[in-house]
């Protein structure tokens, strides 16, 4: 099926891009509800699949209203504000979503589905008191991003702001017909109109906003998701750049140089961090001694070097986008 969205000089105007960590949860959830993932993302789908299983997050709220195909509910993806909007904002966003449109979304699912067992217990609290639902999905959403995403968060957005930032200097060079002509295989821009070419509905500008919001993605691949939510503008969630060196090993050409401030230590830990790991993994992968990780982690950590995230009774510790910069100067 084919959608065609028609372009005044004011839409093209308005098009612009924004970098979502709510539609990089909604990607990155359907991507882990099947069970061949991509090959591309298969390092990082063992890593998260264990935690989000032991964690019961892998059958909640997000399952209820992500399917593995199809629809999802289009209140998951409220239109940032900003092109750097925070999870903390758009999840504020979504406990503002009007009781109609959370209607309209459960309507829309269960049309889709097909299913003649009546409602969930969780589409039916959703219907009845939207209010305290949302609070209960935004709660399960930051569960799942501290699981799944946080800790890789800097790596995967340092991707998403590379596509934006080339994207943005082939449309001051060739301008945004030459950008919407390059986002993917089923997108095109002719005459005026912006053409995707689609498997589950069709989307015209009748029933979207003016103006356009392109918002790439790391999870999204192979396809284009699209959301179209009068009076807003259409989004369209396309698959970034280098996703397939996404999850590859990072080499640390500068770990020496770095090595003589930090001291050995605190940058063989740097440099195993690579992959968010535990203090016991570390001492385990580095030799050290677990107090002995624990107090360089610390340091690292205050330096801004690290970041900790929480799973279950462990803490996984992250490489920041700093520490990137730092192994590996250009």
């Amino acid at each position: 099926m084919e959608a065609n969205l028609s372009f005044s000089t004011a839409d093209l105007a308005t098009t612009r891009f924004a970098i979502s960590p709510m539609w990089e949860v909604v990607t990155s959830f359907r991507l882990l509800a099947h069970e061949a993932e991509p090959p591309l993302h298969r390092r990082w789908a063992a890593q998260v699949r264990p935690r989000l299983a032991e964690a019961g997050l892998d059958g909640g709220w997000l399952a209820e209203l992500i399917p593995p195909g199809g629809y999802l509910a289009d209140f998951l993806n409220p239109t940032p504000a900003t092109p750097f909007p925070t999870l903390a904002t758009e999840l504020a966003a979504i406990r503002r979503t009007p009781r109609a449109q959370v209607h309209a979304d459960l309507d829309h699912l269960a049309q889709e589905r097909g299913s003649t067992g009546g409602p969930s217990a969780r589409a039916r609290l959703l219907y009845e008191a939207p209010e305290a639902a949302l609070e209960k999905v935004t709660a399960e959403i930051e569960a799942y991003w501290e699981l799944a995403l946080a800790p890789y968060w800097a790596r995967v957005r340092q991707l998403l702001e590379a596509d934006v930032f080339h994207r943005a200097r082939m449309a001051a060079e060739h301008g945004t017909a030459h950008v919407l002509n390059d986002l993917h295989s089923t997108v095109s821009w002719d005459d005026g109109s912006l053409r995707l070419v689609r498997r589950h509905c069709a989307m015209t500008r009748a029933d979207t906003g003016s103006g356009l919001l392109l918002v790439p993605s790391a999870f999204a691949w192979p396809r284009v998701l699209t959301r179209s939510v009068p009076p807003e503008p259409p989004q369209l969630a396309y698959p970034a750049r280098g996703i397939g060196t996404l999850w590859e090993p990072r080499e640390t050409p500068a770990a020496d140089a770095v090595a003589a401030v930090l001291g050995r230590s605190r940058t063989l830990l740097l440099a195993e961090l690579d992959t968010p790991a535990s203090t016991t993994q570390l001492a385990h992968t580095s030799g050290l001694s677990p107090a002995g990780v624990s107090q360089h982690l610390t340091a690292l950590r205050n330096a801004g070097l690290v970041t900790a995230h929480r799973t279950g009774r462990s803490v996984l510790y992250a490489r920041t986008s700093v520490a990137d910069a730092l192994l590996t100067p250009t």
